[in-house]
């Protein structure tokens, strides 16, 4: 089995990948302009906004793993041109060069309405506003509606590895006035690769899951783990399910999170 893996240099794809060399995947990454290839895997060089360059990276593979994304930008016109144009070059690809392959793609929890009224939960109404969450959501519709074998993995706030992710939390709190007992869902490096290795295996097909840990965790607390600080409030939150990721699909279809709190990850030096 060959597994296509795009955005694997990107903050997700530089910690899955060598987990899944190290799990025996044959893996192929889709690189762009002339980059080495990681250990251990096959690089195929093309660019998502290339159709034809896509067409040859897909030859031949029995699964795509998803992650490529751009979100760290203010330019809503190249967050949509990558996400879901780019994914739509990826679908029409596997259509035609790998049409029996397993499209596992990623996404994110920042999909779900903020004023939900319980955790968001995979079959929820969504209309996100900002421009990653609605071209993700976008992207997630074109790949359902594709034909293809697909599973669509929703993260909650990835972190750990050494990402720095987390530790960005302080200046993401003050930029978006954060309030202190919100709660968001989290997700560690190491989970991401137990639930892709878990989808390759066809337990996810055709579903949307969502991918968190065990505790939703205050911004209060998350901000503290990382040697930050923010001002404490008793007012009333308004939006309490809003980055809350309800998880019980995920564990019916048998994902079992090995780091099951960020109390864990900061016990067993994994942050």
């Amino acid at each position: 089995m060959t597994v296509l893996v795009t955005g694997a240099t990107g903050l997700v794809g530089a910690r899955l990948l060598p987990r899944l060399v190290d799990a025996a995947v044959n893996c192929r990454v889709l690189m762009r302009g002339a980059k080495q290839a990681p250990p251990g895997v096959s690089a195929a060089e093309a660019d998502l906004l290339d159709p034809a360059s896509v067409m040859r990276a897909v030859e031949g593979v029995s699964a795509i793993i998803h992650l490529a994304a751009v979100f760290r930008t203010s330019d809503t016109d190249l967050i949509w041109k990558s996400n879901l144009e780019g994914t739509r070059n990826l679908i029409a690809a596997a259509k035609a060069r790998a049409p029996e392959a397993r499209f596992i793609m990623a996404s994110t929890s920042n999909v779900y309405d903020a004023d939900s009224p319980r955790p968001g939960r995979e079959d929820d109404a969504a209309n996100p506003q900002q421009a990653y969450p609605a071209s993700k959501l976008a992207a997630e519709n074109a790949l359902r509606e594709s034909g293809l074998n697909w599973a669509i993995q929703r993260f909650g706030f990835v972190y750990g590895d050494k990402d720095g992710h987390l530790e960005e939390l302080p200046r993401l709190v003050t930029n978006f006035k954060m309030h202190p007992a919100q709660r968001m869902s989290l997700i560690h490096h190491l989970d991401i690769a137990t639930a892709m290795n878990l989808a390759l295996t066809g337990t996810m097909d055709g579903r949307i899951v969502n991918i968190a840990d065990e505790a939703p965790t205050s911004i209060y607390e998350l901000v503290a783990l990382v040697g930050g600080t923010m001002e404490p409030s008793s007012a009333p939150l308004g939006n309490p399910w809003r980055l809350h990721m309800d998880v019980s699909l995920a564990r019916s279809v048998g994902f079992r999170p090995i780091v099951r709190t960020v109390y864990q990850a900061m016990q067993e030096n994994l942050m």
